[in-house]
C-alpha cells in the first residue's frame, strides 16, 4: 500500500451559523493578505508612504479575482453553458476555478490604470510585488487540496495523494492515489518567490526585470505541472491549452528579459527618478540613491525637503532613506 504524504481532507468546507465558509475561499484570501503585507513592505522600502498603495492593491485583488474568474470559465466554458448546465455556477467562485494568467492580467490592468493616474512608474511597482504574487499564488494552491481537485495522473510514489471515489474523474474510479499536483505548484511558487527575494536584491533587477522573470518563471514550471492533470479540460493536438498558455508566455516574457537585459540596464529597484541619467543607470555601490537623486516615488523633483504632494493632488509622497534600497 502507497505511504501517504498528505491524506485529503475530510471536508472542503465548515458551518458558522447559517454561514457556510469555504477552506478554499479562505486560501485564497491568506494569499491576498501575505501577497498585500509583502507588497506593501517592498513599497514602503523604495520610498513609498503607509497605506499609500493600498487603494491601488484594493484594486488590483477585485480585478484579479474577476480576471482569473473570467479565465477559467471561457476556456472551460463546456461547464457552465450548454445542456444541463446551469450559467449561475460560472459565478460560485468558492467552489473552484480561477485562472492564474486571468488574475495577472486583470490585476496587472488595475494597477497600470492606477499607477498612470497617480503618476508612478508601472514598472517599479511590478518588481514590487512579482515575489509577493508568487507566494500567494502557492498558498492559493492549497484550497484545490480542499476540494480534492487538480491533481495529477495516478502514481504509486510514497507522496501519493488519496482521492475519494466520488472526485475521481471518469476512466480513474479504479486507482486510489495520484500526484499532489497543487503541492508541486505550492513548492514551485513559494521556492520562486524565495528565489525573486533574493535576486532582485542581490543583482539588483529593476525597470519590469524582477515582474518579467517572475512571468517566465512561473509559466516554465507550469507548463510541466499541467502535463501531469487529468481533469477534464479543453486541449488542442494533445495539449491542454493551459499548456499553450504557458508556452506562449514563457517565451515572450523570455525574450522580453533578454531585451530588457540588453537595452534596459540598470539596477533601479526604487520607484523614484521619472528619467534616471547615466548615473543612476549603473550598477554597482555609486548608483544614486533616491534621496541624492532628489526624486519621489513619482518621478518628480521636489521643491523642497520632506514629503509632499503629488501635482496631481495625490496623497504625500516621502523620499526614500539615503542608503541603499534592498528588498524587503
Amino acid at each position: 500500500m502507497t505511504t501517504l504524504f498528505l491524506p485529503s481532507p475530510a471536508a472542503s468546507s465548515f458551518s458558522i451559523g447559517p454561514v457556510t465558509v469555504h477552506y478554499y475561499a479562505l486560501c485564497i484570501l491568506a494569499g491576498i493578505f501575505v501577497a498585500w503585507w509583502l507588497s506593501a513592505r517592498r513599497l514602503r522600502a523604495r520610498g513609498a508612504e503607509p497605506g499609500q498603495f493600498d487603494s491601488m492593491m484594493g484594486w488590483a485583488v477585485v480585478a484579479g479575482i474577476v480576471g482569473a474568474r473570467a479565465y477559467h470559465v471561457v476556456t472551460d466554458h463546456q461547464f457552465y453553458f450548454g445542456p444541463g448546465r446551469d450559467p449561475v455556477d460560472a459565478l460560485k467562485i468558492w467552489n473552484g476555478g480561477l485562472g492564474v494568467w486571468g488574475a495577472v492580467l486583470g490585476g496587472g490592468l488595475a494597477v497600470l490604470v492606477w499607477c498612470r493616474v497617480h503618476r508612478v512608474r508601472f514598472g517599479a511597482v511590478a518588481d514590487a510585488i512579482a515575489p509577493a504574487l508568487l507566494l500567494a499564488q502557492g498558498i492559493g494552491r492549497v484550497g484545490n487540496w480542499f476540494n480534492q481537485e487538480l491533481f495529477g495522473r495516478p502514481t504509486s510514489l510514497p507522496w501519493g495523494l488519496e482521492i475519494d471515489v466520488a472526485h475521481r474523474p471518469s476512466g480513474y474510479v479504479q486507482y486510489a492515489t495520484f500526484h499532489p499536483t497543487f503541492l508541486y505548484e505550492l513548492i514551485w511558487d513559494v521556492a520562486g518567490g524565495i528565489l525573486l527575494l533574493w535576486a532582485s536584491s542581490r543583482f539588483r533587477l529593476g525597470r519590469g526585470k524582477t515582474f518579467t522573470a517572475y512571468v517566465a518563471y512561473y509559466c516554465l514550471g507550469r507548463f510541466f505541472i499541467e502535463l501531469l492533470r487529468i481533469d477534464p479540460a479543453n486541449q488542442i493536438g494533445g495539449l491542454r491549452v493551459n499548456n499553450y498558455t504557458s508556452a506562449i508566455c514563457f517565451l515572450a516574457a523570455l525574450a522580453l528579459l533578454a531585451w530588457q537585459l540588453r537595452y534596459r540596464p540598470g539596477c533601479g529597484p526604487r520607484l523614484d527618478a521619472d528619467r534616471p541619467g547615466p548615473e543612476a543607470e549603473q550598477d554597482g555601490e555609486h548608483a544614486e540613491t533616491p534621496a541624492r537623486a532628489g526624486g519621489d516615488i513619482t518621478g518628480e523633483n521636489p521643491s523642497g525637503s520632506g514629503s509632499r504632494r503629488g501635482e496631481d493632488g495625490g496623497a504625500p509622497v516621502s523620499r526614500a532613506a539615503d542608503q541603499d534600497v534592498t528588498d524587503g
